[in-house]
């Protein structure tokens, strides 16, 4: 009896004993010890501050402010020659007769030419349409080069329409011109608004590898005499001005006096009365760098479309931010001159406006003057 009871405590102890044990075994319940060190815990990342956490993508515009105003020009001599080995030390710009810093200057030859040919169609020149159509597709084919320049024609009466979208082949274009016919008013300053914003604006990419750079150029055959446009002279002017489009205008109208024409420098330029209309083209000419013409016959234009070739083919382009400006819509005078040569002829825009660019596109970019595209 006793040795069962010393039996029992004996069993009693090794069994409290390797409880004790297992209660100090790890968590993972092996009763044997493992040979791998104990991996150190994994550190906590320390919460980011307010101010240094990383910021969201935001899909908000970011507006910018770009005061630069280019201007592209042409400069002659007392024999209205082109001068074009001019450097930028040469010129002095003035805004506002403000003299300015020039940022940037470029001599810009032989650059790939987007025309736009602007024909009246109104009833007011019905006597004068085969004279626009023969003005027109002459002009054409003596600046038009295949397979670099383009050109869109669009008509203009109670409304413009473009009959022929950009192309670089003259025969096309002439045969659209040549089936014009006149009738309606005259919608001059739409048609302008609408050249520029929605063809000029973005004319076709030069082909090839060739840098996106081309001159845009308005030819503008009218009597000038506007009566159904929803826009204004001014806002026509400023859209031209925008995209740096220089308007050639050739007057339609007859009621001109001759000057003597033993004179060969007089040719193409001969009238010596201008009409209200013929004022109304030779401002839209000057304000954007361009010319006005008056002749009677075609052949009177012969030389002078040799010469806007000369000149659009030969050009300079100065860029610079005005001092002080402030987005107010008020109009800058723009003033070229050649110091070191007085007797010269600067022939560029006269102004810009000073507008955002939201005020034109409806986009909030800012830009004075078109802000160097060309």
């Amino acid at each position: 009896m006793r040795r069962q009871f010393i039996s029992g405590l004996v069993c009693l102890a090794l069994l409290l004993c390797g409880l004790s044990a297992r209660a100090q075994q790890p968590p993972d319940g092996s009763g044997t010890q493992s040979s791998a060190a104990p991996q150190a815990p994994t550190p906590t990342k320390p919460p980011t501050a307010p101010d240094q956490q990383t910021p969201e993508r935001s899909d908000q515009t970011i507006i910018r402010n770009i005061n630069l105003v280019d201007v592209l020009f042409t400069v002659l001599n007392r024999r209205n020659k082109l001068v074009p080995d001019l450097e930028k030390e040469n010129f002095k710009v003035l805004d506002n007769n403000v003299q300015q810093s020039i940022r940037f200057f470029s001599r810009q030859t032989d650059l790939p030419l987007r025309i736009g040919m602007l024909l009246d169609t109104s009833n007011s020149i019905r006597d004068r349409l085969k004279f626009e159509q023969d003005a027109a597709t002459n002009f054409l084919y003596s600046v038009l080069r295949r397979n670099k320049d383009a050109a869109f024609v669009m008509t203009f009466d109670d409304e413009p329409q473009v009959i022929q979208a950009f192309t670089g082949e003259a025969d096309k274009l002439r045969d659209q011109i040549v089936s014009t016919r006149a009738g309606g008013g005259t919608a001059i300053y739409d048609a302008i608004y609408e050249a520029c914003a929605k063809q000029l604006s973005h004319p076709p990419r030069p082909p090839g590898d060739q840098p996106d750079v081309v001159r845009r150029v308005m030819i503008l055959i009218s009597d000038g005499d506007d009566n159904l446009s929803n826009h204004t002279r001014a806002e026509a002017i400023e859209m031209a001005q925008r995209f740096s489009v220089v308007i050639y205008a050739i007057s339609t109208s007859t009621q001109w006096i001759s000057l003597s024409q033993t004179d060969p420098n007089k040719m193409g330029d001969r009238k010596a009365l201008k009409t209200e209309g013929d004022q109304i083209l030779q401002d839209l000419a000057e304000e954007t760098g361009g010319r006005a013409f008056f002749p009677y016959h075609v052949d009177d234009l012969d030389q002078s479309f040799q010469d806007i070739g000369d000149e659009l083919r030969n050009q300079y382009s100065i860029a610079y931010s005005p001092l002080n400006y402030v987005a107010n819509g008020k109009y800058h005078k723009i003033r070229i001159e050649t110091p070191d040569h007085k007797g010269y002829q600067v022939r560029a825009r006269r102004g810009y406006y000073a507008r955002t660019y939201r005020d034109v596109t409806g986009t909030p970019e800012q830009s004075p003057a078109g802000s160097l595209i060309q």
